[in-house]
This record gives C-alpha cells, sequence and structure tokens, in this order.
C-alpha cells in the first residue's frame, strides 16, 4: 500500500508558557499544505526500513515510521505482520514543516487499514501523541487550532484559503528547535492566535506572529530578508513556519502567476 504524508505550516505560533514536562503550551493555527512525501508498506518476511530522496538525519533504526510500526506490534502481536517500510523523502528534514511527524501518523493510518486493527480515531490519536507532539494533527487533514504541546486539537471550519497560492522557500539551514525555545520567553498575549486568524488575511500582516521570529531573524538574517522578499513581491502574508527554516508566502492566484522566485541556496516550492 502506498500514501501520500503531506506537511503543514504554522499560521501564528504563540509560545505561552513552560510546561512541568520540559514542554511549553503554544498556540498555533496548523494548516495541511499537499507537499507530499511517499509511504509504501508491503508485508514482508523480516521488518526493515528504507529511505531514499532527501537526506534523513539520525539512524534509521530511530525513524518515527519504524517507531510507529513497534507501537502497533506491540499491542497487536498477532495480528501486524513484519513489513518492508519505503520512504521516499520529498519534505525537507527539520524544516518546520512537520514532515517526520506526518510519516509516523500516515504510518499508523496506514497499518490500521492495510492489516484491518479497526482503530478508531480516538485510539489512532492515542499512538500518535505518543510519536510526537504534533503527529496527532495529521491524522484530522483539515486546518486546526493547536494548543498544549501542539497535540489539544479542535478542528477550523471557516479558515479557507484554497483561493489562495502559496509559495515555500525553504533554504539549506537546519534550526535546532529545542535552541529555538531556549530564545524565547514564553508569555499569555493579549489576544490568541484563534481570534487573530478570524480576521480578515488582509489583516494577519499586522497581528498574527510567530514567536520564534525574532530570535531565529536576529541569528539567520537571510530569513527574514526572505520574508521581506516575499512582502514586496506581494504575498498577502508570510510567516516562519514552525520554528524554521521554511518561510511560505500566501499570494493572490492572479499575483502569484507571475512570479518565478529563486533564492540562494534555497528550494521553493508553490502550491
Amino acid at each position: 500500500m502506498i500514501i501520500f504524508p503531506h506537511c503543514k505550516i504554522n499560521i501564528g505560533l504563540q509560545i505561552l508558557q513552560k510546561r512541568s514536562d520540559g514542554f511549553h503550551d503554544i498556540a498555533t493555527v496548523f494548516y495541511p499544505i499537499q507537499f507530499t512525501d511517499v509511504l509504501e508498506v508491503i508485508s514482508a518476511e523480516d521488518t526493515s526500513f528504507h529511505a531514499t530522496g532527501n537526506p534523513i538525519p539520525g539512524e534509521e533504526k530511530d525513524n518515527l515510521c519504524l517507531k510507529a510500526y513497534h507501537l502497533l506490534k506491540k499491542d497487536f502481536p498477532h495480528r501486524l505482520p513484519p513489513v518492508s517500510i519505503h520512504l521516499h523523502k520529498i519534505i525537507p528534514a527539520g524544516a518546520g514543516l512537520g514532515g517526520g511527524s506526518s510519516d509516523a501518523a500516515f504510518m499508523l493510518r496506514v497499518l490500521n487499514e492495510k492489516y484491518h486493527l479497526k482503530l478508531t480515531q480516538v485510539q489512532l490519536l492515542h499512538y500518535a501523541n505518543q510519536l510526537g507532539s504534533d503527529c496527532a494533527f495529521f491524522l484530522q487533514d483539515k486546518p486546526c487550532y493547536a494548543t498544549g504541546r501542539g497535540n489539544e486539537l479542535f478542528p477550523l471550519t471557516k479558515e479557507d484559503l484554497r483561493q489562495y497560492h502559496f509559495v515555500l522557500v525553504c533554504p539549506d539551514i537546519h534550526i535546532n528547535t529545542a535552541w529555538a525555545y531556549s530564545k524565547v520567553i514564553p508569555h499569555i498575549p493579549h489576544r490568541s492566535v484563534l481570534d487573530l486568524v478570524r480576521e480578515p488575511l488582509e489583516t494577519w500582516e499586522e497581528t498574527v506572529a510567530n514567536d520564534f521570529e525574532r530570535p531565529i531573524f536576529e541569528t539567520y538574517s537571510s530569513l527574514k530578508k526572505i520574508k521581506e522578499t516575499l512582502y514586496k513581491e506581494g504575498a498577502v502574508y508570510a510567516s516562519l513556519s514552525g520554528s524554521g527554516a521554511t518561510v511560505y508566502g500566501i499570494f493572490r492566484k492572479e499575483v502569484i502567476k507571475q512570479k518565478a522566485f529563486s533564492f540562494e541556496n534555497a528550494r521553493v516550492f508553490y502550491f
């Protein structure tokens, strides 16, 4: 079975407070983008994992797809056979797009469907939360307001941006998430990002912010320049996604048809 794990962007990201478990409470809107990896799972004599495409940091045995398999195998030892996993990585790793989390969540989905585990959405969410803070989002396939560690999700119905085009600029920069959090002072804002994104898109430039931008732009000035260029070229809204390094712009269709972006040491994707 072949499935296509998609990525996400963050529309606004507020870091509210440090938690007793070492994580942070956040508030953000996760928005799905159909920029996908390719994940294939077939039955095999022995369980194996093989990756192609973009490089994936870390050892193969630590890949979240394998962790998702072993998590379910523990609870369904007789229903899950050994599998061969092939992940073709297209979404850049460590780019603030949630590609690894998406791969893990889609691995849960494909195993549940292929081997008829009959897990409910609630049960799948339980497993996803054991794999990563934003894994649960990739079981939703719709925009969500996220709080807690990013795993408390509230699907949104009015935040529909399908009439716009997205430009994702992915520089050849890897930003350590723990370092990024260490540079931010948590605070409770006057208005939640949920309230702000419900205002007209044209207001977002002044109101919807990603708390990671200030410290990250101070260290990586090229990312700030990318955002400024996107606005200069007509973006209605532009932002860092997650802790970066991807910067995206939201454009009206009639504007983006006339654009062809090029940034040094960065790949550009259009959706």
